[in-house]
């Protein structure tokens, strides 16, 4: 199994980091997951990735730890 960073980009207009940080924290319990990130892998290479959210929102059904090739 690979490890990845998965970063999402929002520009927040606070008086300090953590306002900033509790904005966003504010704006991600309240409205749509975001689709698009930032997806980091081991060697530092760095991709967009833009979901599909039918397909997002399927996927997130879905327990994938029951699968047998998680294990």
């Amino acid at each position: 199994m690979h490890k990845f960073t998965v970063t999402i980009a929002r520009e927040i207009e606070a008086d300090t980091a953590e306002e900033a940080a509790l904005l966003l924290y504010q704006e991600l319990s309240r409205g749509p997951v975001p689709d698009c990130y930032a997806v980091t892998d081991e060697t530092k290479a760095t991709t967009e990735v833009r979901l599909d959210r039918e397909k997002a929102d399927e996927f997130a059904s879905i327990d994938h730890t029951a699968d047998p090739g998680n294990w």
